[in-house]
């Protein structure tokens, strides 16, 4: 086995122990005891638990990304696209919900901060890819031309609070029922 790809599977170890580890116990000791690999190891693949965590966060966004991405570029119209979105962000809470939790609890509980510009453009070529999607249908004018911030927060706003109160346990929260109701009422909110 080459050097690189052992250290390619000891960086994919740490982050899916790091992934099983969280919320409950999401120390370095954990981390290093469950999967294994050396305190040394870690820090020289991610400098810190927080580094690790950074990484993590990325390869999760990235996946739920990559599901958006997939549902709108595959989608006939505008609002096929927003209403696939809609569905894949709680197809993909519901399929993974480790991850999920990670995307949304993650941030809060370790310092992301410093990594914070790694973290953006890791996003970047996959933030860029959706805003030019909906960008164009802006330009067709099949959806109303808002700032992109609010885009997000019309589209993505509702659905991330449906899954954190979901992952949280929140009595009455059915992700089933969410994509059946949520996808039409957020199509209104962008639609010209």
């Amino acid at each position: 086995m080459t050097p690189h790809k052992r250290s390619a599977e000891t960086i994919t170890k740490l982050l899916d122990t790091a992934l099983e580890a969280h919320p409950g116990d999401f120390t370095l000791r954990a981390v290093t005891e469950r999967s294994g690999v050396s305190m040394g190891s870690l820090y020289h693949h991610f400098g810190s638990l927080e580094g690790l965590a950074a990484a993590l966060y990325s390869r999760c966004m990235a996946e739920l990304l990559d599901a958006l991405i997939a549902a709108v570029e595959s989608a006939a119209d505008a609002r096929d696209g927003v209403c696939r979105a809609v569905r894949a962000y709680l197809d993909f809470t519901g399929s993974h919900p480790d991850k999920a939790r990670f995307i949304h609890a993650g941030p809060y509980a370790i310092d992301l901060g410093p990594h914070a510009e790694r973290i953006a453009a890791g996003k970047a070529e996959r933030l860029a890819r959706l805003n030019d999607w909906i960008g164009r249908h802006m330009a067709a004018g099949t959806v109303a031309p808002l700032p992109a911030a609010q885009v997000e927060m019309l589209l993505i706003g509702p659905v991330a609070e449906v899954t954190r109160r979901w992952l949280a346990g929140a009595p009455g929260i059915d992700l089933a029922e969410a994509a059946r109701i949520l996808p039409d009422r957020i199509w209104r909110s962008l639609s010209p």
